[in-house]
C-alpha cells in the first residue's frame, strides 16, 4: 500500500467533524486523492449497522453483541473503503477507527482489550492508522456540546461513569502509542486545532513515500 491512512479520535462532542472537513480541504489543496469516512458507516451496509448500534431503542442491546455489530460494520468499511483507497495511493480520513472499539467496548464496557482485538482481527487483518488524532476533551464538556446540538444516541445517553472511563481509555492508550497517537486539546480554537493537525501531516508526508 502506498496510501495514507489518518483517524480522529476523541469523546463525543470533540470536534472530530471541523477538523475532518478542513483537513480534507488541506490535504486536497496539496494534490492527494482524500475520502472521508466514518465508523461505524461509510459504506450503505455499515450504516444500516450503523442505524441499529445508535438506536436509542435498542436499550437491551449485551456488550457482546455491540461490540460484534462494530466489528462487522468496520469489516465491510475496511473492504469496501479503506483498503482500495489506501492500495490506490489516496488518503482516507477516518473519523473513528479500532482505537474507538477498545476504548468503548473494551475499557468502558469492561470487556477486555484482548477480546476486542481478537475480534477485530477478522475485521481489519494488521491494518493500523498511519497517524491518529486525538482530540482531548473531558467527557462532560463534549455531552454538554452534543445536548447543544442534537438528541442525544445510544451511545452517547449512557451515564458520566461509562463516558468517564471512555475518556481514561483514550489517555491510556495515548501513552502507550505515542508515535501514532497525536493528542491535541479539543478547547483550542479551530484553527489552532486544525494547525497542529497540519503540522504533524506535513511532518509524516515528508517522511514517507506517499
Amino acid at each position: 500500500m502506498s496510501g495514507l491512512f489518518i483517524t480522529i479520535e476523541g469523546t463525543d462532542g470533540a470536534g472530530k467533524t471541523t477538523q475532518i472537513g478542513l483537513l480534507e480541504k488541506y490535504l486536497t489543496d496539496k494534490g492527494f486523492k482524500v475520502v472521508c469516512t466514518r465508523e461505524p458507516g461509510g459504506t450503505p451496509i455499515s450504516e444500516k449497522i450503523r442505524e441499529i448500534i445508535i438506536d436509542r431503542n435498542n436499550a437491551e442491546m449485551t456488550d457482546i453483541t455491540e461490540a460484534l455489530l462494530y466489528a462487522a460494520a468496520r469489516a465491510q468499511h475496511t473492504s469496501e473503503v479503506i483498503l482500495p483507497t489506501l492500495n490506490d495511493g489516496g488518503v482516507v480520513i477516518s473519523d473513528r477507527y479500532l482505537d474507538s472499539s477498545i476504548v468503548y467496548q473494551g475499557f468502558a464496557r469492561g470487556m477486555g482489550e484482548k477480546l476486542i482485538k481478537s475480534i477485530n482481527k477478522y475485521a481489519v487483518g494488521e491494518l493500523e492508522p498511519d497517524i491518529t488524532f486525538l482530540l482531548r476533551l473531558k467527557p462532560e464538556d463534549g455531552i454538554l456540546r452534543k445536548e447543544k446540538q442534537s438528541e442525544l444516541d445510544r451511545i452517547e445517553m449512557e451515564k458520566a461513569g461509562f463516558h468517564q472511563r471512555v475518556y481514561d481509555g483514550y489517555i491510556r492508550l495515548s501513552k502507550r502509542y505515542k508515535d501514532r497517537i497525536k493528542v491535541i486539546d479539543a478547547l483550542g480554537s479551530v484553527e489552532e486545532i486544525h494547525s497542529r493537525i497540519a503540522a504533524y501531516i506535513d511532518e509524516l508526508i515528508a517522511n514517507s513515500s506517499i
